[in-house]
């Protein structure tokens, strides 16, 4: 069924009409839909996009134990980070599925570019938010078993969570937290985005981005997230990263993803916003959650890039395990 939104029928249905929002964004805007609205997509006759396998590298096979300064896209969100200082994972999901259950759900087409035993040593691990596609326990219990000493940074709400998978060292964040760990500053940022894992928690965690910094080196993870004003804050509050990782794929249909998930030339609006000096994709290829062909998000890319007028290498999509040098 398209998208698995049988499933996501029923948890919407119960989410909009159950228990109050604890977390809202900076600029209220309220990214939840009528049950309405989600039916008339559900029912509007799109089988979806034909699923196909993008182009993915073995370049992160060269990675040796020694080396610094780079960052690895696994898929989705997920990406290997290392900034001179501590290595890094961002949202990470290596599970086949992005759902609560194992046998049913959104389900990847194609595998991570790394699996957790490819992996370095992680210090820190960060989530965005805790939709499945972004915060899987299956994952994070892998990465602790792997490393009990790795640190994991959550939002707000989503501690206890981790805690009772097994998972110590977790700290959660409101926005504007600031988090150290060896010389490297984790700050909590806000996006345009929402929370909700199950029937009755729409809003009760919080969901942002995660700006890395370093005396040398400044890097941004956005997460999800939908175009607002909150880049332009982010700047002026903690300056312009070096390499930013921005979400491309998921936005359509656009009149039900704009509020929640940026498409290719909002994403372009949102590294002009943080006067970035380069950006990476992510957020498409890998799973199978929206309308848009598979392919389309860094097709839309370059031609946004163009109609700007702005340098094809100001912001790529990479490939999965390909190496992305992050030097000042």
């Amino acid at each position: 069924m398209k998208h698995f939104l049988a499933f996501v029928v029923i948890t919407f249905f119960y989410s909009n009409y159950v228990g109050s929002q604890t977390y809202k964004n900076t600029n209220d805007q309220q990214n939840g839909k009528t049950f309405g609205q989600l039916m008339t997509w559900v029912l509007d006759g799109e089988k979806g996009p034909k699923k196909v396998e993008i182009e993915t590298s073995t370049e992160w096979q060269e990675l040796t134990p020694d080396q610094t300064n780079y960052a690895v896209w696994i898929g989705h969100a997920t990406y290997l980070i290392n900034n001179g200082d501590v290595t890094i994972l961002t949202d990470p999901i290596f599970s086949k599925r992005a759902s609560p259950i194992g046998f049913a759900g959104p389900k990847r087409m194609i595998p991570p570019a790394m699996t957790l035993d490819d992996l370095p040593k992680i210090d820190v691990v960060v989530v965005s938010h805790n939709h499945y596609d972004h915060l899987d326990i299956w994952s994070l219990k892998k990465l602790y078993k792997l490393n009990p000493e790795t640190f994991f940074l959550v939002p707000a709400g989503d501690r206890l969570k981790l805690i009772k998978a097994g998972i110590k060292n977790v700290y959660e964040m409101q926005w504007w937290d600031a988090f150290n760990f060896s010389n490297t500053t984790f700050h909590f940022t806000p996006v345009q985005h929402w929370s909700k894992r199950g029937l009755f928690d729409r809003n009760k965690s919080l969901w942002g981005g995660w700006f890395m910094q370093t005396k040398s080196l400044a890097l941004y993870h956005a997460g999800d997230t939908g175009y607002s004003s909150d880049f332009k804050t982010t700047y002026e509050r903690l300056g312009a990263p070096n390499y930013s990782f921005i979400p491309i794929g998921a936005y359509d249909p656009r009149w039900f993803m704009k509020d929640s998930h940026v498409n290719p030339e909002e994403a372009v609006q949102i590294a002009l916003d943080l006067k970035t000096s380069y950006s990476f994709g992510m957020h498409w290829g890998t799973f199978t959650l929206t309308d848009e062909p598979v392919l389309e998000p860094p097709a839309r890319l370059k031609a946004a890039l163009k109609e700007q007028n702005l340098a094809l290498d100001f912001f790529i999509s990479p490939k999965p395990g390909e190496i992305l040098q992050l030097t000042k």
